[in-house]
């Protein structure tokens, strides 16, 4: 559950303690258009304030014997003239058959009354129910409604756009995938809500949906360059395949140096499809200091090799930061070596980029990197992009130098490097291995009165007793 989703469940069980405790007049008035989280967790909370307060004051409203403990009480609230619809829902999932088949009677003649404010209302709450073990009788429903001919007032494509632009992601996806199965727009407007749609998921039925269109019907060039401009990687990735089919292979050679790895990925394969050659086209831009890019650079990594490893040395020199991290990624993955002076110099380039870059490839031999030198670099007068790097190289090495790092950080003014130190320190501990820090050493002991804030005792005492390190003495011992 991400953090809006838990704030709703607060707000539902706010509003419960309200209502029973006389604080509110009704639901509609502290939970208007409360997502699903909201209405499930009001649900629940007003049953657990009555089996947890028994003797509770006792509450006519409705919204409240919907959700009482008693299925009775429930069926009989369920004859009310207006119901709350959430509550409605909820209540088709109901565990007691009677108070089940009472609701559902409610939703089908709200649904055959006015179907779409009942569908666009409802749709989120009633996919969330879904999955509860008597919730599939109203995400059949509503399927069937929504799957309804006719793009005007009634069921269908009329009520079907309303959802796809929902703020709801699960409505939105439910919602693209009824409408694909529909057949509801052509190739062009498929190619339009890919390339526009945030979700990756949602996009993706999009893209896949033109993409069968076009192979059904022929290729149609506003859709390609529709999916080529997209945001999302894996349908820029669709528009690119799709030039094959659309006889313009040869513009393929335009995303060699995209941003996204999959995309340079299907670049590659149509530029061979093509008769042409990647690596050429690469090494040519990647020579060039004028034309090189930092996605030319990865992108001729990921088709180098190691014997191409001196035209990436020569980029470090580069006057584009970009460039110069790319360089050293691109080696790193080659596993071309750089002079270990070389990457200790990088250490302190004025690039974050670049930086993290070489602490990266000097992970690997971090353990013959001088302490003293790593420690000078994570002082409070340093950038703080090279300070994380040399904390990570610290952090790497590990022992008395690395702890000793961490300990010094949880005090920093910078409030990243503070979390990112407590967290390292705090995975030191394992109830099946040791810590990884010489045994009965008084600086490892020291170090370790300095962070008990982060472990309970006993987890404190059982680290002590590993590395052979006295408990420290308690003011009550002795008494």
């Amino acid at each position: 559950m991400g953090a809006g989703q838990r704030r709703a469940a607060d707000q539902g069980r706010a509003v419960a303690e309200l209502l029973l405790s006389g604080e509110a007049d009704g639901v509609g008035e502290v939970l208007p258009g409360a997502g699903p989280e909201a209405w499930t967790a009001f649900d629940e909370e007003v049953r657990s304030i009555h089996r947890r307060w028994y003797g509770f004051p006792r509450s006519n409203r409705a919204e409240v014997r919907l959700c009482h403990p008693d299925g009775r009480v429930r069926e009989g609230a369920l004859r009310a003239p207006h119901p709350p619809p959430e509550l409605l829902v909820i209540r088709c999932a109901d565990w007691v058959p009677a108070v089940r088949e009472q609701a559902r009677r409610r939703l089908t003649e709200a649904l055959a009354a006015d179907p779409v404010p009942v569908l666009h209302r409802l749709t989120p709450l009633v996919l969330r129910l879904g999955r509860r073990g008597q919730g599939a009788w109203a995400l059949e429903r509503f399927g069937a409604e929504l799957r309804g001919s006719g793009s005007g007032s009634g069921g269908g494509s009329g009520v079907l756009a309303g959802l796809l632009d929902s703020a709801d992601l699960p409505t939105r996806r439910f919602a693209a995938r009824l409408a694909v199965e529909a057949g509801e727009y052509d190739v062009r407007e498929l190619a339009r809500r890919a390339a526009e749609e945030p979700d990756p998921v949602t996009a993706g039925q999009w893209a896949d949906s033109a993409l069968a269109a076009m192979a059904a019907d022929g290729p149609d060039d506003e859709a390609v360059d529709r999916l080529r401009g997209a945001r999302i990687p894996m349908v820029r990735a669709a528009g690119v395949t799709a030039l094959r089919r659309a006889g313009r292979a040869s513009e393929a050679a335009r995303h060699l140096t995209d941003r996204s790895g999959l995309v340079r990925a299907c670049a590659r394969w149509l530029v061979r499809q093509d008769g042409g050659d990647p690596y050429a086209r690469y090494r040519e831009l990647v020579a060039d200091p004028a034309r090189v890019s930092p996605y030319a650079v990865t992108g001729f990594s990921e088709c180098a090799e190691r014997a191409d490893a001196p035209l990436l040395r020569a980029l470090l020199e580069h006057r584009a930061d970009a460039v110069r991290a790319a360089a050293l990624g691109g080696l790193r993955a080659l596993d071309g070596t750089v002079d270990q002076d070389r990457l200790r110099a990088l250490l302190d380039d004025p690039s974050p980029a670049v930086a993290r870059e070489a602490s990266l490839s000097l992970c690997d031999s971090a353990e013959r990197l001088p302490a003293d030198w790593l420690l000078a670099r994570i002082t409070p007068e340093r950038p703080p992009h090279t300070r994380r790097a040399a904390y990570r190289l610290l952090h790497t090495r590990g022992g008395v130098a690395g702890l000793r790092a961490s300990v010094e950080l949880l005090t920093d003014r910078d409030p990243g490097l503070r979390h990112i130190a407590a967290q390292r320190i705090r995975s030191l501990w394992s109830p099946y291995r040791p810590p990884g820090l010489p045994f009965r050493d008084l600086e490892v002991g020291a170090l370790l009165d300095r962070c008990t804030h982060l472990f309970s005792d006993y987890v404190m005492n059982r680290m002590r007793s590993q590395l052979g390190l006295p408990r420290p003495r308690s003011t009550t011992d002795g008494y």
